[in-house]
């Protein structure tokens, strides 16, 4: 009999029957030459004093990742179709095994995030889809399963693109599922705004799990990789790529604060930050629209971010914000491919200081070659930060022993 497809062993887990595929998945070489070079080009990499950085896993093409609530497990999405699972079974903070998640599903882009009570979203360039226990069926090929938001139903169809098309998102503290939606031009053109608007493509949607009830909860966003919700304030903060072909050193990146539904943030009429855009230059731009907060160094690629809630680091660093910076392909002189810190008010209202590197020297700035892109960065249970690089293949752990904490 023939191997189901991917709509069909989809359908066969929803049901909780077997798709067929067989026992022995897919997994990944945790040793040889591609990981003892990995170890090797960590030896680039600046920290402040008292921190180190290690191989925790070799996974093609790591992006985004979230850490399963009960066992610790990192799944792992990319740009292509695979969904990596990283376990670490014998608690030494490197990774004994990376295998194919649900090797019978053909994923598109996937970006997963986790409820507080383990359950698996999935976010596709069109689909949501839902893993229940995903970290306890994990290690066998199928897997309890289920839709969100149906295929072509995220976005009309029409309008996919292989541009900015990745999508992230997090379940927020009032148990919503939220998703970015980035628009697929480098500027939206005027005839598009209506639509993009309706649908929250450029912007920030919120549904229930179920994927019903469905609002757009930010607009004006070009395209956003990253979100996360402050643990304190409860409130949601995003990256957001600026516009390109401007310049070296305009517009800049941003990080932005968006603490309830329907804040409108700058593009089309802003490239990032308070620079016009040339396309809606002589518009005069509408009220109300949300400047960022943080102002990052332009065509750096901010991405994912997170708030410190560990023990590990110095106090300095409780709750703050990690972000991370994948580099540029728009600039001369190339910048990016490194991890930012940025202070935070002790009620999560905002920054407290200045935004700046805290672990960098992926792109050597001699050549302007570059070394790994960063993308993500999540915290493991004990304290200690991961950091992905798709270009690598590789999740990096960093960790504190430099003394009192």
């Amino acid at each position: 009999m023939a191997a189901p497809t991917s709509d069909e062993a989809l359908e066969r887990m929803r049901s909780m029957k077997t798709t067929g595929q067989s026992l022995e998945m897919t997994t990944i070489p945790q040793t040889g030459e591609v990981a003892d070079a990995l170890r090797a080009n960590l030896d680039r990499i600046k920290l402040p004093d008292g921190f180190k950085i290690e191989l925790y896993a070799v996974v093609p093409d790591a992006r985004h990742m979230a850490v399963g609530p009960s066992s610790g497990v990192v799944f792992v999405g990319t740009r292509k179709t695979d969904l990596w699972a990283v376990t670490d079974r014998t608690k030494n903070r490197k990774a004994d095994e990376v295998k194919r998640f649900a090797p019978a599903i053909s994923f598109t882009q996937p970006g997963p995030c986790f409820s507080q009570d383990g359950f698996l979203f999935v976010a596709e360039h069109n689909r949501v889809l839902v893993f229940p226990a995903a970290e306890f069926f994990y290690e066998g090929p199928d897997v309890a399963a289920d839709i969100v938001v149906p295929t072509g139903e995220l976005i009309p169809t029409e309008e996919e693109s292989y541009n900015h098309g990745a999508r992230v998102c997090a379940v927020g503290p009032d148990n919503k599922l939220t998703v970015s939606l980035g628009q697929p031009h480098n500027v939206p053109p005027k005839d598009k705004l209506d639509l993009y608007s309706k649908h929250g493509i450029g912007g920030i949607i919120r549904m229930e799990r179920d994927g019903s009830k469905r609002e757009v909860y930010a607009t004006g966003v070009r395209n956003s990789v990253g979100i996360t919700y402050n643990p304190t304030s409860k409130e949601l903060w995003f990256t957001d790529n600026q516009v390109d072909g401007m310049g070296d050193d305009i517009p800049p990146g941003e990080i932005n604060h968006a603490p309830e539904a329907g804040m409108k943030f700058g593009m089309p009429w802003f490239g990032g930050g308070q620079v016009r855009t040339n396309e809606y230059a002589d518009e005069t731009p509408p009220d109300g629209l949300t400047p960022p907060v943080i102002e990052t160094i332009a065509h750096a690629a901010d991405m994912g971010l997170t708030f410190y809630t560990g023990k590990m680091f110095p106090e300095q660093y409780r709750g703050g914000l990690f972000s991370a910076q994948r580099g540029s392909w728009n600039r001369t002189e190339p910048a990016g491919a490194r991890v930012m810190f940025t202070p935070f008010a002790a009620d999560g209202s905002g920054p407290s200081g200045e935004t700046l590197p805290f672990a960098e020297g992926w792109l050597d700035k001699e050549t302007g070659e570059y070394y790994g892109r960063i993308v993500d960065v999540a915290q493991l249970k004990d304290g200690s930060l991961l950091v992905s690089d798709d270009t690598a293949g590789a999740i990096y752990r960093i960790s504190y022993s430099g003394g009192a904490n």
